[in-house]
C-alpha cells in the first residue's frame, strides 16, 4: 500500500473504495485493518472528500449513516487533524469547552455502568437511587441538543457555502440519532418498568450504553473532523457572526461570561453594517443596537432594558409556549443560580426528577385555561425565605403564550413591622 501514501487522489480512490467495501460488509475485519493502515497518514480533509464525493455520485444519506459508526471506530485517534488555537470564548472554544463537559458527565455514566455488575441493587430503594443517578445524568445529555442546533444552523451554513454539503447532512443524521437515544434513554429511566438490577443492566446494554458511545464519537467526529475543517474554510467575519448568534440558541453544560473580540476591521464592519447589532458590554451583558422597543404604556431601549433586569429585586424566568425556557434575568443576586446553558431548554429538563410531575401539572392546567397561577414558598432556602409565584401569559384573544416563574427572597419582609415614613438608605 505503500505506493498510495504520497499521492493525494490515489489515497482518495482507495479510501472510497474501502468505505464502499465496508458498506456492502465485504470481508469487514479485513477492510478496517486495511483501512488503519491507510489512516495513518490520511490527512482528515480527503476523509471529507471522499464523503462527499460519494453523497454526489448518488449515495443514499440513510445508507451511509449505516457505515457512519464503523467509519468513526476506525478513524477514532487516527486522523491528523493538529491542535486548534483560538481565544477563549471563541465559537470553537466554547464548542471544546462544552465537549470536556459532556466528557465529565459520559465519565461519569461510564463509571457507573463498570461498577454495576458488583453493586448491590437487591433493595428497591438502592435500586431506585441508582435509578435517579442515571436520569440525572442523562437529563444533563439532554442540553446537547442545543450544542447540535448550533452546528445545525451557524456552522453547517457556512460549510455548504463553501461547497460541503455532504459531510454536514451526514452529521446532523447522527444528531438526531443521538437526540433519540437520549429521549428513550430518559424515558426508560423514568417509566417504572426497571424493577430489578437485571432489568437495568439490560437497559444498559441495549440502549443506555450506545447513547453514551454515539455521544463520544460524535466528540471525536467534531475535533478531528468538523472543527479544523471550520477554521480552515471560515473568514473572522463569519466567525463573529457565529458567536454574536450563539446565544440564540443557547449553551451545553458550560457558559462564560468571557468575551470573543474579533479584529477592529471586522468588528466596525459587522456593526457598521447593522447585521447582528452587538455593541459594547456592560455588567458582562451584550446589548442590541435598534429601535426602542414600544409597548403599550411607553418603551425602552435595549440598555434601559437590560439595566432593569439586572437591577429589580426579583428574579425572572420566562417559559414559551412550547415550554422552552427563553429568557432569565440576570441580577448578580438572584435566588436560584441561572445561566445561558438552560436558553432554549425544555423547561421540564430544568427541575430535578421528583418535581417533574409539579411542572408538568402546571404546564397543563395553564394550557387548558383551568388556572392561570401558582404559589409556592420555602422557609428556609440556604437560610432565606423564598417566594415562587407562575404565572400564565395570554394574549389579547386568550391564547396561550407561556408562563412567567417570578422569584423573591422575602426574609426580610416578613421582619417589618410598623411604618417607615422618613428618608433613610440601607447599607
Amino acid at each position: 500500500m505503500s505506493e498510495y501514501i504520497n499521492n493525494s487522489s490515489r489515497r482518495k480512490e482507495l479510501l472510497k473504495h474501502m468505505l464502499v467495501e465496508l458498506h456492502e460488509g465485504e470481508a469487514p475485519e479485513l477492510v478496517k485493518n486495511r483501512l488503519k493502515e491507510l489512516l495513518r497518514s490520511i490527512p482528515y480533509n480527503e476523509v471529507v472528500e471522499v464523503e462527499q464525493q460519494l453523497i454526489s455520485e448518488g449515495f443514499p444519506e440513510e445508507e451511509i449513516l449505516k457505515f457512519c459508526d464503523i467509519h468513526s471506530a476506525v478513524l477514532e485517534g487516527t486522523i491528523e487533524s493538529g491542535e486548534i488555537s483560538v481565544p477563549e470564548a471563541h465559537p470553537l472554544d466554547t464548542i471544546k469547552k462544552e465537549n470536556r463537559e459532556v466528557e465529565r458527565v459520559t465519565l461519569q455514566v461510564k463509571e457507573f455502568f463498570d461498577s454495576l455488575p458488583s453493586a448491590n441493587l437487591e433493595d428497591p430503594a438502592l435500586l431506585q437511587k441508582s435509578l435517579l443517578k442515571l436520569q440525572g445524568w442523562f437529563n444533563s445529555l439532554y442540553d446537547l441538543d442545543k450544542h447540535y442546533k448550533r452546528k445545525e444552523y451557524l456552522l453547517f451554513p457556512f460549510l455548504e457555502m463553501a461547497g460541503i454539503t455532504g459531510p454536514p447532512k451526514v452529521m446532523w443524521g447522527k444528531h438526531d440519532e443521538i437526540r433519540e437515544q437520549v429521549k428513550a434513554s430518559l424515558e426508560a429511566l423514568r417509566s417504572g418498568a426497571i424493577g430489578s438490577k437485571e432489568e437495568l443492566m439490560s437497559v444498559v446494554v441495549m440502549l443506555l450504553g450506545p447513547a453514551i458511545d454515539a455521544i463520544e464519537s460524535m466528540i471525536m467526529k467534531e475535533e478531528e473532523i468538523l472543527l479544523p475543517m471550520c477554521m480552515e474554510k471560515f473568514t473572522e467575519e463569519q466567525w463573529y457572526q457565529i458567536y454574536l448568534e450563539t446565544p440564540v440558541y443557547g449553551y451545553c453544560l458550560y457558559d462564560t461570561r468571557a468575551e470573543w473580540t474579533p479584529s477592529a476591521e471586522v468588528a466596525s464592519k459587522m456593526v457598521g453594517n447593522d447585521k447582528t447589532g452587538s455593541t459594547a458590554v456592560e455588567h458582562g451583558a451584550e446589548y442590541v443596537k435598534g429601535a426602542p422597543i414600544r409597548l403599550s404604556s411607553g418603551s425602552f431601549d435595549i440598555k434601559e432594558l437590560e439595566s432593569l433586569f439586572l437591577s429589580i429585586p426579583i428574579d425572572i424566568t420566562f417559559v414559551d409556549a412550547n415550554d422552552k425556557v427563553k429568557f432569565f434575568s440576570h441580577s448578580p443576586n438572584r435566588v436560584f443560580e441561572r445561566n445561558r446553558s438552560i436558553i432554549g431548554r425544555d423547561v421540564r429538563m430544568c427541575h430535578p426528577p421528583g418535581s417533574v410531575h409539579i411542572v408538568e401539572q402546571i404546564l397543563a392546567d395553564f394550557k387548558t385555561g383551568k388556572e392561570n397561577k401558582a404559589k409556592f414558598w420555602i422557609s428556609n432556602f440556604m437560610g432565606r425565605f423564598v417566594y415562587i409565584e407562575y404565572t400564565a401569559l395570554r394574549g389579547k384573544d386568550g391564547e396561550y403564550l407561556g408562563v412567567i416563574e417570578v422569584t423573591q427572597d422575602i426574609s426580610e419582609f416578613r421582619k417589618l413591622e410598623g411604618d417607615q415614613r422618613l428618608l433613610s438608605y440601607s447599607k
